[in-house]
């Protein structure tokens, strides 16, 4: 009796929600809209030459990567500074979900590098 009730009422609810979305054409949150701009910014500091860095292990790094990206797992970034290059350079790093890059960011600033954390490989622009 109860699932005869739930599921039509589950099934309504999942319709309106996204029936609603579609109406609205517009996107979900200004939080979406955001990201896209953040998204658009990493994208053109790659556009214009940054260093990609994958801060994951380099067994991650072989199941898959950002295109051009070189791997230097977080836990090197100190004994492979020089690997960084220029100072002037902007580099853009990112891990699984954006604490490892988050640390790396952090260490890197510390040594004057200018740094962005585009946070997991899944947040990296197409």
């Amino acid at each position: 009796m109860i699932q005869k009730i739930i599921v039509p009422v589950f099934l309504m609810i999942l319709a309106v929600t996204a029936c609603s979305e579609e109406v609205q054409g517009q996107p979900k949150t200004t939080a979406d809209q955001g990201e896209s701009k953040r998204m658009n910014a990493i994208a053109e500091k790659i556009k214009a030459g940054a260093l990609v860095v994958d801060v994951r292990s380099p067994m991650e790094y072989q199941m898959g990567h950002y295109a051009g990206a070189i791997n230097i797992p977080v836990d090197q970034i100190p004994a492979r500074l020089k690997e960084f290059g220029d100072k002037k350079r902007e580099i853009v790093v990112y891990c699984a979900s954006g604490a490892r890059s988050g640390s790396a960011k952090h260490f890197l600033e510390q040594h004057g590098y200018r740094v962005t954390n585009a946070g997991g490989l899944r947040d990296m622009p197409r």
